[in-house]
């Protein structure tokens, strides 16, 4: 995969890489997330991040948040890239030694973590481009942690973490349907908080937010197979240079994404070279990863996924993303599944049949982006597929 062709057009703008060189080797930082990398698994980097100052940081990681309180691209980055990565190398399966200890209470604390920070050397920025993550700022390798104040743990979350007989899905699940956020339930994973006791290790961040989006996305599946058929309905809207285009057709449940980035002659995710990414799923499910459109799947997937067990109802689902060039920042994949969210609390425009929505968002999407709709719809195996379908009483 190509990660070099997104253009870090805004990277200057953003305040704290202007003073990058302020952030000190020593300092106390509330932390509200960990870290942890993926580069030579299984031996891996594993960091804390945080901002160089005290306070409630929460908000530094919570898309729930910047959702709610209408965050821009650079509010957010401005945070993200505001923290430090202060980290050290270990094993997976390594759960032992004080910093380790201190990484999983950040990963399920509920108040972010009061720390005192001692570097080994001045932090660093290094830039990457991956579409999975939310960035952060400068890192250095640690000398020393300690927590200067008490964490506050969940009780609910203390009862998952000390349940060495729970499998993680089912742990995610329950917390999940108790509210707790999907990055709440990254982190948790992520720090080998959750699991049989044997099979506890360190899950890369990257990783563990897809694992988070599909667990829950697959025990939706189940719940919405149990419903009626909906209706033909269209959904419209997103933020963040982000837009989804979201089309429900009255059959048994299947799923299929486009994604396409405007201003480009060609995805620079897409491994089949094509301006667009595309993934699909019939009403059997998935049996092999994503490969296009990677974590973006699962999170819109997950959030078409709470609409339809919100209306107890079950579709198949078309879904297109539209990039734009106000996305110049890549945020993480949290941006697919809240900018879906907000398509999906824009009202419903409903429709007697499928030519008469189809003829609307070809109508719409030109006025909109001046693209032509028509270009993806015929190669969708969604629709193609869609012809020859079992019906609901078949099953």
């Amino acid at each position: 995969m190509n990660i070099q062709r997104i253009k870090f057009k805004d990277i200057e703008q953003i305040p704290y890489l202007k003073v990058k060189n302020e952030f000190k080797e020593d300092f106390l930082g509330s932390s509200p997330a960990p870290f942890i990398g993926r580069y030579g698994y299984p031996n891996i980097n594993v960091g804390i991040l945080s901002p160089q100052f005290l306070g409630d940081t929460l908000q530094y990681d919570s898309p729930r948040l910047w959702n709610k309180n209408k965050f821009n691209i650079g509010q957010i980055a401005s945070m993200r890239y505001g923290m430090v990565n202060s980290r050290s190398q270990a094993n997976i399966k390594d759960l032992h030694g004080k910093f380790l200890e201190i990484v999983q209470e950040v990963g399920m604390a509920k108040n972010s973590t009061e720390l005192e920070i001692n570097l080994k050397n001045k932090p660093q920025l290094q830039l990457r481009s991956e579409k999975e993550i939310i960035p952060f700022g400068p890192q250095a390798e640690i000398k020393k942690a300690r927590i200067t104040a008490n964490t506050k743990v969940d009780s609910r979350v203390e009862k998952i973490v000390s349940d060495t007989d729970l499998k993680s899905s089912s742990a995610i699940i329950n917390l999940y349907k108790k509210g707790f956020e999907e990055s709440f339930l990254t982190k948790l994973i992520s720090v080998g908080n959750t699991g049989l006791k044997n099979n506890r290790k360190l899950v890369p961040t990257r990783w563990s937010i897809t694992a988070v989006d599909d667990t829950i996305g697959k025990q939706l599946i189940k719940e919405v197979k149990d419903f009626s058929v909906g209706e033909y309905s269209v959904y419209f809207g997103g933020d963040w240079g982000n837009y989804y285009l979201l089309l429900f057709f009255p059959e048994v449940w299947s799923f299929e994404l486009f994604e396409m980035y405007l201003d480009h002659k060609i995805n620079p995710w897409s491994r089949a070279g094509n301006f667009y990414s595309t993934d699909y799923e019939s009403y059997e499910g998935r049996k092999t990863y994503a490969e296009e459109c990677a974590g973006g799947y699962y999170a819109c997937r997950l959030s078409i996924l709470e609409k339809m067990k919100y209306l107890k109802r079950q579709g198949c689902c078309l879904a297109l993303r539209f990039i734009t060039s106000e996305y110049n920042l890549p945020l993480g994949v949290w941006i697919c599944r809240e900018a879906a969210r907000k398509s999906l609390k824009e009202k419903a425009i409903s429709f007697s049949g499928q030519e008469l929505m189809l003829k609307y968002v070809k109508s719409l999407i030109k006025n909109k982006f001046g693209f032509d709709l028509e270009i993806i719809l015929k190669e969708s195996k969604l629709l193609n597929n869609k012809k020859v379908q079992k019906k609901l009483a078949e099953f």
